[in-house]
């Protein structure tokens, strides 16, 4: 497994990871794609590059990219501040479980760090088992609602 840069031609993929990432409680069924298209999602993938923390680590497997983490400065459900980037992570489902995705995050923290950010953020479901890998690498909740934690990682 190789982790690198998302690549300008693989910006799409960021379509197919947001879809991917999308909590599903056991027994629910899942929304249709086209949920993606809504206001408050499309903020994750539109316009991708032209942020000033718009950041994508890729893991690739055998020539097929099998996961992504990316951030972004945008108002998302984990926005804190205009200077801490929102974090979005997705693996496809085959690949979790296996120490990739708390890879990826890794180095995207290591990414924020080295270009001077001091902290990332992110939302995450309550019941989301991703919860606690967010917290292995350094995230702590700092607000919560209903539904959800906002978590952020200091770097």
């Amino acid at each position: 497994m190789l982790l690198r840069a998302l690549r300008e031609d693989e910006k799409e993929l960021l379509k197919d990871f947001l879809y991917e990432a999308i909590f599903i409680p056991e027994g629910v069924e899942p929304p249709a794609r086209e949920i993606i298209e809504l206001p408050e999602l499309k903020i994750y993938y539109e316009d991708f590059g032209s942020g000033r923390a718009d950041y994508c680590i890729v893991a690739e497997d055998e020539g097929r990219v099998i996961g992504a983490a990316w951030t972004r400065i945008m108002n998302d459900y984990g926005h804190v501040d205009d200077d801490t980037p929102s974090f979005a992570i997705s693996l496809y489902k085959e690949y979790r479980g296996q120490g990739i995705g708390t890879k990826l995050m890794q180095a995207m923290l290591d990414l924020l760090q080295e270009n001077g950010y001091k902290r990332a953020s992110l939302a995450v479901q309550k019941a989301n088992y991703a919860v606690r890998m967010y917290e292995k690498v350094g995230f702590r909740t700092v607000d919560e609602n209903e539904e959800e934690y906002i978590m952020v990682c200091r770097l």
